[in-house]
């Protein structure tokens, strides 16, 4: 229960556990961002862990000159694409033998459906999964299971990216200082973790609105 106290605490006071993590690791820090990082976009197990509120803190700390901004751009960017990239290829090692077969939790029906729809939308939703939390850690596992062209993966990966980091923390980096943004940089937070969850809580609304509506309809039919 501690650590769970202690996590929610990380993720809703970043900028202050940032700091402290600064004057305790020193140059580490930058590996420690990195594994984050990584983590959270390489493994379908930790989706929860700290991304767009993490590269805006990383912004701040490295407006103050406690890190170097182009060090903290650099380290993110790697760790965004590589992350990608490994939960990409899990998902294309595992997805041939998926797709041979039905399994009891994944249809090979809803597989050539996914195979389609990255075809054809698979770079826009690549890039777009990156500002969504959960979504950025499944996007591109599915789409290596799905048999997302590598090269169309990896240009939108990298692109995606690219726009993500970039963002975040250049967003960090030249508003953090300000003294509006200081003063209520727990609410900046918050605001962050909304807005990027937001998508998410409203396609599962239309979903179950959705189904609500069909199976009213059916019962009328009836």
């Amino acid at each position: 229960m501690d650590m769970v106290s202690y996590f929610i605490d990380f993720v809703l006071h970043i900028d202050v556990h940032l700091f402290e993590l600064v004057e305790q690791y020193g140059l580490w820090i930058y590996a420690i961002l990195f594994i984050i990082v990584f983590c959270e976009t390489g493994l379908v197990v930790t989706p929860f862990l700290p991304g767009d509120s993490l590269l805006f803190a990383a912004g701040v700390v490295a407006g103050t000159g406690l890190m170097g901004y182009a060090e903290v751009m650099l380290v993110l960017l790697a760790a965004g694409i590589l992350g990608d990239a490994v939960n990409y290829c899990i998902g294309r090692h595992v997805g041939p033998a998926i797709f041979s077969r039905d399994s009891r939790f994944i249809k090979k029906e809803h597989l050539l459906k996914a195979h389609h729809f990255y075809e054809r939308h698979g770079g826009k939703a690549i890039v777009l999964a990156r500002f969504v939390p959960i979504v950025r850690t499944f996007a591109p596992f599915v789409a290596g299971i799905a048999l997302m062209h590598p090269r169309t993966f990896f240009f939108f990966n990298v692109t995606g990216c690219i726009l993500w980091v970039g963002s975040l923390v250049s967003a960090g980096f030249f508003l953090g200082n300000l003294e509006w943004v200081r003063q209520n940089f727990s609410i900046i937070v918050y605001g962050i973790v909304i807005v990027s969850v937001l998508p998410v809580v409203i396609e599962v609304l239309r979903s179950r609105l959705g189904k609500s509506k069909g199976g009213s309809g059916e019962g009328d039919g009836a």
